[in-house]
């Protein structure tokens, strides 16, 4: 099987982090290329973290390319209360041997699809602002299919009303959806059911130097969750899930939808308006959705893919 080309546009963040190890271990997929943005943290640490994973990875020769730097109207607001001072807290990863390319992310991405006659799967697991600059500046540009991380039918994890990724940036996550390409929006409907528990920590930890910095990534990130989700058996996975759906579709249950995000600058700011029942007033289905996923066999997939990078 021809593997699927696959840029991931990140800003990493430590789910990022093992969505990037996720795409190295997988042979479904290429991992081409690599763009950052800013989102969980700045842009010169999201770009910093992307190299240093990709070292840990063995996979230097990977390109990194530098993307948007804050997002298209609001303040930039970051989620070191999530991921710490470096975007990556934890583990002690040294600094990258290499540097990110001179080409703007938004350029590059421009490139590599034109190049590729369009047969790239874009994989954004941060705000949306190089993806929607992608559009604005280059409106010939077509990817095959769009995989985000972003969003939410229901309760939101920045505010009530909305996921961290589409608050970051609502105005270049409405551009995108509204772009009527293949895309698929993987919310926290999805993702709070994709969990990492201690016990699959133990099993990574014990697998070489990756497994145990996947683990000491996890030991950090699993504090945060503990305190706010409570109920929750572990860790949400959330970037990974879109690795993982465009490496074993049947992992997850997708459903077309009609998607409106709220650029009203109220306390709804950010909210993914879904509409997967073809109510009245709504526009026609513009995206697909994720509602549901096999949690255990996700899980079963990190554990596996990140073990066998020793």
């Amino acid at each position: 099987m021809t593997p699927t080309p696959i840029i991931l546009d990140c800003d990493p963040g430590h789910d990022d982090a093992i969505a990037l190890l996720l795409a190295i271990a997988s042979p479904e997929v290429e991992l081409i290329g690599v763009t950052t943005v800013a989102g969980n943290t700045t842009i010169d640490k999201t770009t910093n973290n992307a190299l240093r994973i990709l070292e840990l990875g063995g996979r230097s020769d990977i390109p990194v390319y530098r993307g948007a730097d804050k997002p298209f109207i609001r303040p930039q607001d970051i989620a070191d209360h999530v991921h710490g001072e470096s975007g990556l807290d934890g583990p002690d990863l040294p600094p990258p041997s290499t540097r990110e390319q001179d080409l703007h992310a938004v350029d590059y991405l421009a490139q590599e699809i034109r190049a590729r006659d369009g047969k790239v799967t874009l994989i954004p697991t941060g705000p949306l602002t190089n993806i929607a600059l992608l559009f604005a500046l280059h409106p010939d540009v077509r990817p095959e299919r769009i995989v985000i991380m972003g969003g939410s039918i229901g309760e939101g994890n920045r505010t009530p009303a909305a996921e961290f990724n589409i608050w970051a940036d609502p105005e270049a996550a409405q551009r995108v959806f509204l772009e009527g390409l293949d895309t698929t929006m993987v919310g926290l409907d999805v993702t709070h059911r994709a969990l990492i528990t201690d016990a699959h920590t133990e099993r990574m930890r014990g697998a070489g130097r990756v497994g145990k910095v996947v683990a000491e990534l996890m030991d950090f990130y699993a504090r945060f969750h503990k305190s706010r989700y409570p109920d929750l058996a572990g860790s949400p996975m959330h970037d990974p899930v879109c690795v993982a759906h465009v490496i074993d579709p049947s992992l997850m249950t997708v459903l077309d939808a009609f998607i409106d995000v709220d650029c009203s600058g109220g306390p709804s700011w950010g909210r993914t308006n879904v509409d997967w029942r073809g109510r009245e007033h709504f526009g026609d289905p513009n995206a697909k959705v994720g509602v549901d996923i096999d949690g255990d066999r996700f899980a079963e997939l990190i554990v596996e893919r990140i073990s066998s990078l020793g």
